[in-house]
């Protein structure tokens, strides 16, 4: 077994899947305006990828346990890539929805495999670096994605933010077929109460908040939240009573650490695909950037992401969690509140940069060693249940994330300029008049206070971390999962 190859194969694919959570950020107002589509619609484009990915998730990380987790990553791959074809061939805007559907259900397939498989064969003296790496790339993903949406869809057009996933998603499937060992299986009895409890309330409670904004929150959208909340609370009574095989052992989260991962990732998919709207609509309408240009203003942030993920990977098996992680966020407390003062039309770009340097800092040092410490102290068999929560935590933080900074962006618009919502959303011209640019500009900063507030409730909980059980400077290694006999 060769655990290293494996793991590069491995966040090949994963990088893919959560580019493409942000990509179709910047290239909304191109897609409005090629598809002959209403903004509403539009938004759909990310939305009903972000619903297709999160509900299912929890799920497929117990599949992967009882079917084999390659198996279930190389299919994931498959449905993911040939999505894409389907999502850049759409002629019109029903059609790219129902291929993004499709194509965030291949997503759910593969992102619980990335973590259980790492989980599984590295030894827990080198789990730490090699999740560090896993992390790494989550947040490298979430920043990258902007960026290369703008530049791909200024010079060859919005169909190739999708068709840029097929020679990838090709590539990494002969790489996980050659480098990722078959995994020995579990084969218990399938929880399959579960499964419907928890995938109905996932949809009700994620599809309810995600429209809940441009249906006004209408009593049906209410009633959707409610009814999801309740499914999730008889799917988590049930898993209290199911003596059998759980969906989700409430073992898990006797661990503090898995828990405490679990409120700071779901902070961080919150952030994550909320801070991008405000950021790129002030860029565009009030500073009148070009697609790509207004991408590059992140750039910093992803640089600083790469550059720090390194060093950032060798220090989870050495330093204590809640000193990385704590020291993450308030770097990126103070890197993002900076950056909202600077959302106004005579900004400077230097400053602009600068604090987008330190809130990359601050993300490098949460990303990684989150994901680090989320599964080590969890008992191997648990890792694809461990996994499956882990990642379906994320991303319902990224449908609130997004279904929130609408209906602030919303609110402060119709604050400072009554009736502009749509443009605001929209974000495809530049405003001309001064006045109205400056008012705009006030929405988009007290907007993206939103997101920072946010990174308080991730603080909170990391300053609860205690020092990991196998480390690389404590206990002894645990064995590692033997791979399947062919």
């Amino acid at each position: 077994m060769r655990p290293w190859p494996a793991l590069f194969s491995l966040v090949l694919g994963f990088f893919m899947i959560l580019v493409d959570l942000t990509i179709v950020t910047v290239a909304t107002p191109t897609i409005i305006d090629k598809l002959h589509a209403s903004v509403n619609e539009t938004l759909w484009v990310s939305s009903a990828y972000m619903l297709a990915y999160a509900v299912p998730v929890l799920i497929m990380g117990r599949l992967g346990d009882r079917y084999g987790s390659k198996n279930l990553y190389l299919a994931g791959l498959a449905v993911f890539t040939l999505a894409s074809l389907w999502c850049g061939l759409a002629g019109g805007i029903t059609m790219l929805i129902i291929a993004r559907v499709v194509q965030g259900f291949g997503a759910s397939m593969i992102t619980p495999q990335t973590m259980a498989i790492i989980t599984r064969i590295f030894p827990a003296a080198e789990r730490g670096k090699a999740m560090a790496v896993w992390g790494a790339t989550a947040g490298v993903a979430m920043v990258v994605g902007p960026i290369l949406g703008g530049v791909l869809t200024s010079s060859l057009g919005w169909e190739w933010i999708f068709f840029v996933n097929i020679p990838v998603g090709v590539v990494g499937f002969f790489l996980a077929v050659r480098n990722v060992p078959a995994l020995s299986t579990n084969e218990h009895q399938f929880d399959w109460l579960g499964v419907a409890l928890s995938g109905v309330g996932l949809f009700l409670l994620a599809f309810g908040i995600q429209q809940g904004h441009s249906e006004n929150w209408a009593g049906w959208i209410i009633a959707m939240i409610v009814g999801g909340v309740v499914f999730l609370a008889a799917f988590v009574f049930w898993q209290s009573r199911n003596k059998k095989e759980p969906l989700v052992p409430l073992s898990v989260f006797r661990d503090r650490n898995f828990s405490v991962s679990n409120v700071a990732i779901t902070v961080m998919g919150f952030v994550g695909v909320s801070m991008g709207y405000p950021l790129m609509l002030w860029a565009q309408a009030v500073l009148g950037y070009s697609a790509t240009k207004a991408a590059l203003l992140m750039f910093p942030m992803a640089i600083m992401s790469i550059i720090l993920a390194k060093p950032v990977g060798g220090l989870t098996d050495r330093v204590h969690p809640r000193i990385i992680v704590s020291t993450g966020f308030v770097l990126s407390i103070i890197g993002m509140f900076s950056l909202a003062t600077q959302l106004k039309p005579d900004t400077s770009i230097f400053l602009v940069a600068v604090f987008q340097v330190i809130l990359g800092a601050g993300n490098a040092f949460i990303w990684a060693p989150t994901a680090a410490t989320a599964n080590r102290n969890l008992p191997l068999h648990l890792a694809g249940a461990g996994a499956g929560v882990y990642n379906a935590t994320r991303q319902v933080g990224s449908v609130v994330g997004s279904a929130a900074i609408a209906v602030m962006m919303s609110s402060r618009l119709s604050h400072y300029l009554p009736g502009a919502a749509a443009h605001g959303e929209a974000g495809a011209q530049k405003i001309t008049d001064p006045h109205v640019a400056d008012l705009f500009a006030k929405a988009m900063q007290q907007s993206l206070l939103l997101p920072a507030s946010i990174y308080f409730i991730g603080l909170i909980a990391v300053l609860l971390y205690e020092a990991p059980k196998h480390t690389g400077y404590g206990a002894a290694a645990a064995p590692v999962a033997a791979p399947a006999s062919d």
